[in-house]
């Protein structure tokens, strides 16, 4: 059986709060196995029979649109998936440096298309840097999100997608504990 992390978006942001306990709940009800929460901020590590994570990222969309009364775009990956973007370096083994405040990871649905990649490309600069990589963007920024001129709705409207970021800290973090 497959295990999966799900990476929902809009769950302890913007108002919408959700307590851990009753999500992991809603995942239950949808008959998935050892469901574990990881931070109170929309990730979910479960079980499921199904190899087919498209057709269950729509299901668990539609039950948790459902349960909350609005939609939370719902990004799958497994486990092996996941250590594999933990470890992916695209700025170097050096882009945590002194300078570098953050980088965050973006997950998506789909891998955007070369005309978005190279428009999302075109923003790079001596504050933000962008590297497409399959399903996933990595943003290193030398500024904090509240100081950046760059945002993830601007991400999103880029790449034409929705797209939900965590920090690459948390993205290593659910890696070791589910290696």
């Amino acid at each position: 059986m497959p295990t999966y992390i799900a990476l929902l978006r809009a769950i302890n942001v913007g108002g919408h709060q959700v307590k851990m306990d009753y999500l992991r709940a809603l995942f239950e009800e949808m008959g998935m196995r050892n469901v574990e929460s990881f931070i109170a901020s929309g990730n979910i590590i479960f079980g499921s029979r199904t190899n087919n994570s498209v057709a269950l990222a729509a299901k668990i969309e539609k039950h948790l649109q459902a349960a909350l009364g609005y939609p939370v775009a719902t990004f799958l990956r497994t486990t092996e998936e996941v250590n594999s973007i933990a470890s992916y370096e695209p700025f170097g083994a050096g882009a945590l440096a002194a300078d570098v405040h953050a980088v965050y990871i973006g997950f998506m649905a789909s891998a955007p298309d070369q005309t978005a990649q190279e428009k999302l490309l075109s923003y790079n600069s001596k504050v933000e840097e962008f590297h497409v990589s399959g399903r996933e963007v990595y943003w290193l920024t030398r500024a904090s999100v509240g100081e950046s001129k760059f945002s993830g709705a601007q991400l999103e409207k880029v790449l034409g997608r929705a797209v939900t970021l965590r920090n690459s800290t948390t993205v290593r973090k659910l890696a070791a504990k589910y290696k």
